[in-house]
């Protein structure tokens, strides 16, 4: 397996453990608050139910985020090498190493840090249709294409 398929992998399994995780603290809010309307009443009972309803809108925008990442993950295909920067593709830099892709946390594979970035990021913007050797300047940072995969 390459390095480009075994960071995608990791992202994707990353992406599942997260929506997993925030459409279990969904349900538990919701069921929380189904057991909290049977058994209380008045201000506190209302505040709490509020509260609830609010956790549970975050949760839910959350949750929708780390979908449409996933969904932008699905439609990468691995098997592809690039010439040029692209979604889906492993660029190395002389500072460091990104899969653009989604604003994703970064990991580490080999000791090696990868970060992904989204294409319309400051950086991955830079990096679109760009070949290997072509050299920018970004925040005060000067960037050279070294490899893409």
């Amino acid at each position: 397996m390459s390095l480009k398929q075994t960071i995608y992998k990791q992202y994707l399994q990353i992406i599942q453990d997260k929506i997993d995780v925030f459409q279990d603290m969904i349900s538990g809010l919701t069921e929380d608050s189904l057991n909290d309307a049977k058994g209380s009443a008045g201000d506190k009972h209302e505040t709490a139910l509020s509260m609830m309803h609010l956790e549970q809108e975050k949760l839910t925008n959350k949750l929708k985020e780390a979908i449409e990442h996933k969904a932008i993950l699905e439609k990468i295909d691995t098997a592809t090498s690039y010439k040029k920067a692209a979604m889906g593709s492993l660029v190395k830099t002389n500072n460091l190493t990104v899969f653009i892709a989604a604003a994703l946390p970064k990991i580490t594979i080999d000791g090696q840090n990868i970060f992904g970035i989204s294409p319309q990021s400051p950086l991955g913007s830079e990096l679109i249709g760009k070949e290997a050797g072509h050299s920018f300047q970004l925040n005060s940072v000067q960037y050279q294409i070294l490899s893409i995969e």
